[in-house]
């Protein structure tokens, strides 16, 4: 079978979307090449290949015939000297806008008359030549772009430059190159823009870590810690790993990855994760994973790849800028045949600009993105946004969703002569391995009141039910009744579930030796948070829990919803799919561990809580890192507002450019007008879009 590889390689020169289908195109024509992403926010390609038959060195040619070039290393793609290179841009801008108020002077005082003798000073072949060296950059792409049969935003344009030299009106094809050159850098500030979410996030992880060996601290690389090390943290500095702590106690700012502003209290035991700040005390931190595997690279990653998953409105975009260059092409050949007016065909080809159509989506989407992932909101991409946009029902889990996800033991009873301490002990032993909740409260109870908790073996998970292991010989399972076969309900059971609690029956070599009662605590922002979703277009809440019908009724007459309860991973999925089949678009809120499977049969799977959990972050389509409930109709608003702003996108470039064609084809809009408007849709987009960047967070 044929090894195939995944590589990330860091691609420089790209301006605009358009530049990403082109070396997208690029790459998928090597040979052993199966699948190609590209990146604008990023700079990078994610390429799937099988390295026997796809050589870098294709690859390389390939992106270079393209117009654009593959960097040596990540770290390539910037620029070598920053500082320079942003005083080299900063000059140049200047003198493009004192070159462009010039021209426009001149244009200016062209139509008022005032300076009707100026072009008569210079003469036309000059004039020319000042045209081709300033637009030399943009044609040589063209051209480029032209011998392997791909037409461009920037085709159209050098055909209007052409035509305007052709009937000799050197000064607006100089406008023409100028407002190209505009253009250019409106899609620089436009892609810079889309990038930053990630720079800025990429930045907040530390390079460095200090590492304890043989007693001594050394600082080295991030990328050279391995696992199992030992990290030294002191105040005001980021912690450079995902870890657990082994020594210290100290106030821990995570909002660089959950959002919240909050110290978390961190010590002995707790999981501290990397590109968050030690605020108070200092920490020595087992390292557990680093780089892209913390989650902190997890989240980075997600980011990056956002753009990979597009929405139907953007995939439509994207075909509907390939048709849309040889349409107008069209246009502009129909006006010439008809009015045999250069000037009307020269203006057609400068009005119309394709690259509104290809921007008016991501850059929405990418804002929003952005912008969510600051408060610890991470959102797969831009299909999620347009589905969730949509959404009508919720369906949620229990426990650890709308509860806190840490109940506490309430009530412990034996029976056939184990005593409670015994039942306890044997109890959390058994579920000393789980990562269930109900697990977690069973060890803390056992630990509160000092129990020990004894070696198991053959542990043995079985979902949605409980657990079995062997403890002292005998097999103990502890979970619902029914992984107890046989076992009847005892006299008290149904008054502790009446109380909304739920009730662990402990069995000992299969005879019941006695039940734990836990209770778990409502988030007390759940009620206005479903009321806020109702109000945004939910339609139908439900309630899915492994719990019984009494407990889940208490818990779902409290929020006023429905319920279904007593049921098993695969059930869900089943009523997620029940929903689908009926036409309903499908949000499911979980914990991200036994939900996931429902999680990513959903049309929109949300986790709540991904800190540090790998199977949130892979099977939901949206995280939140924080456990806030307010958070889900904040990001269904979210969804809502984008796809308004890319409506409102893509109205306003189809508006504009119909109008502008057809005013350019009938005459009534002059070559030099023509370019200068190009440039008006981009911007327009632009501003639209970035008050998606400003969106305000739900605490």
């Amino acid at each position: 079978m044929k090894q195939i590889q995944t590589i990330e390689i860091p691609i420089t020169g790209m301006d605009c979307t358009e530049c990403t289908q082109h070396v997208q195109r690029a790459i998928s024509g090597v040979s052993g090449v199966q699948k190609v992403d590209v990146f604008l926010s990023s700079e990078k390609a994610i390429v799937q290949l099988n390295p026997s038959l796809a050589k870098m060195s294709d690859i390389r040619t390939a992106v270079k015939e393209a117009g654009y070039s593959v960097a040596e290393a990540q770290g390539d793609a910037a620029t070598p000297n920053a500082a320079l290179g942003e005083f080299s841009r900063r000059i140049l801008t200047t003198l493009g806008l004192a070159f462009g108020a010039i021209i426009l002077l001149v244009v200016a005082g062209e139509w008022l008359g005032l300076l009707d003798g100026l072009t008569e000073i210079i003469p036309f072949p000059i004039g020319a030549l000042l045209v081709l060296i300033g637009g030399a950059p943009i044609f040589a792409n063209v051209i480029r772009a032209t011998l392997k049969r791909q037409v461009i935003s920037h085709t159209l344009m050098s055909i209007g430059t052409l035509a305007a030299l052709i009937v000799g009106e050197w000064t607006t094809a100089m406008v023409v190159v100028f407002f190209m050159h505009i253009g250019n850098y409106t899609e620089r500030l436009t892609a810079e823009g889309a990038r930053r979410a990630v720079k800025d996030l990429t930045a907040l992880a530390p390079q460095t870590a200090r590492v304890e060996v043989n007693a001594e601290e050394k600082e080295i690389s991030v990328s050279e810690v391995k696992l199992n090390d030992i990290v030294v943290i002191r105040p005001g500095e980021k912690i450079p790993v995902d870890g657990e702590v082994i020594a210290g106690h100290a106030a821990v700012d995570q909002s660089s990855v959950t959002g919240e502003s909050t110290p978390a209290d961190a010590g002995i035991g707790s999981k501290v994760y990397a590109a968050t700040l030690l605020k108070q005390g200092t920490l020595k931190v087992k390292t557990q994973a680093v780089g892209a595997q913390s989650t902190f690279g997890r989240v980075v990653k997600m980011m990056e790849e956002a753009e990979a998953h597009r929405a139907t409105v953007q995939q439509f975009a994207d075909k509907f800028s390939t048709y849309y260059l040889p349409v107008v092409m069209g246009i502009a050949a129909l006006t010439f045949l008809f009015t045999r007016n250069p000037l009307s065909t020269a203006a057609v080809l400068l009005v119309a600009c394709s690259c509104t159509i290809a921007l008016a989506t991501p850059i929405a989407m990418l804002a929003t993105i952005g912008a969510n992932a600051k408060h610890g909101v991470l959102i797969k991409g831009g299909k999620y946004l347009e589905t969730l946009a949509r959404a009508d029902v919720l369906l949620i889990d229990k426990t650890g969703t709308l509860t806190l996800g840490k109940p506490t033991v309430t009530d412990i009873l034996s029976f056939n002569g184990m005593d409670e301490a015994s039942l306890l002990s044997y109890a959390a032993s058994a579920d000393r391995y789980s990562e269930h909740p109900l697990a977690d409260a069973l060890r803390r109870a056992a630990h509160e009141r000092g129990l020990p908790l004894h070696d198991v073996s053959n542990f043995e998970s079985i979902a949605g039910m409980g657990v079995r292991a062997i403890l002292d010989g005998k097999t103990v399972s502890v979970g619902r009744r029914s992984l107890q076969e046989g076992t009847s309900i005892p006299s008290q059971v149904p008054a502790l579930e009446a109380q909304g609690k739920t009730v662990l029956y402990v069995a000992v070599e299969g005879k019941l030796a006695g039940v734990v009662a836990t209770s778990d605590t409502l988030r007390s922002e759940v009620p206005e948070a479903l009321q806020k979703a109702l109000f945004l277009g939910i339609k139908k809440i439900e309630l899915l829990t492994g719990d019984n019908d009494t407990v889940a009724a208490s818990v779902a007459d409290a929020l006023g919803i429905s319920y279904r309860a007593g049921l098993m991973p695969e059930d869900k999925i089943q009523i997620v799919r029940e929903y689908q089949s009926q036409r309903h678009v499908v949000v499911m809120v979980g914990d991200g561990i036994n939900d996931a499977p429902a999680l990513a049969q959903a049309d929109v799977g949300i986790a709540m809580g991904g800190v540090g959990t790998d199977i949130a972050i892979e099977a939901a389509h949206i995280t939140l890192m924080h456990e806030n409930w307010m958070l889900i109709p904040h990001v269904i608003s979210a969804a809502k507002r984008t796809m308004r702003v890319v409506k409102g996108n893509l109205g306003f470039t189809a508006a504009y450019n119909i109008i502008g064609l057809a005013l350019a084809a009938f005459g009534f809009l002059p070559p030099m007008l023509a370019a200068a408007l190009q440039s008006i849709p981009d911007l327009g987009i632009l501003g639209n879009s970035a008050r998606l960047l400003k969106q305000r967070h739900h605490a």
